[in-house]
C-alpha cells in the first residue's frame, strides 16, 4: 500500500481541497471542536455554519481534527490507531 504523507502546517489546505476531502459532508466532521485552539477563539460551536469553520480551518490548521486519512475514495478525520489499524488489514 503505498502512503502519501502530508504536513499541512507547511502546506496548508486550500478551500477546494478542504471541500475535496469533505465530499459533500459537513465541516463540522473535519473540525476538531476539542482543539485549544478553538476554545481561545470563545466562539459557540453552534453559532458557525460550514463556510465559517472552513474559513477557521484556512486560517488556522489546528482547529482541523487529525490525522486526516484517505482510503481510496473514504477520508476520515480523527481516526485513532486502532481504527487505522482495522482500515488498512
Amino acid at each position: 500500500m503505498k502512503i502519501n504523507e502530508r504536513d499541512f502546517f507547511k502546506y496548508p489546505f486550500d478551500k477546494d481541497e478542504i471541500n475535496g476531502l469533505l465530499e459533500g459532508k459537513s465541516a463540522s466532521e473535519m473540525f476538531n471542536f476539542k482543539s485549544p485552539s478553538f476554545n481561545k477563539l470563545g466562539i459557540e460551536q453552534d453559532k458557525l455554519n460550514n463556510n465559517d469553520l472552513i474559513n477557521l480551518m484556512l486560517k488556522e490548521p489546528r482547529l482541523i481534527h487529525r490525522p486526516v486519512v484517505r482510503i481510496g475514495e473514504k477520508v476520515y478525520f480523527g481516526a485513532n490507531k486502532a481504527i487505522l489499524e482495522k482500515l488498512i488489514t
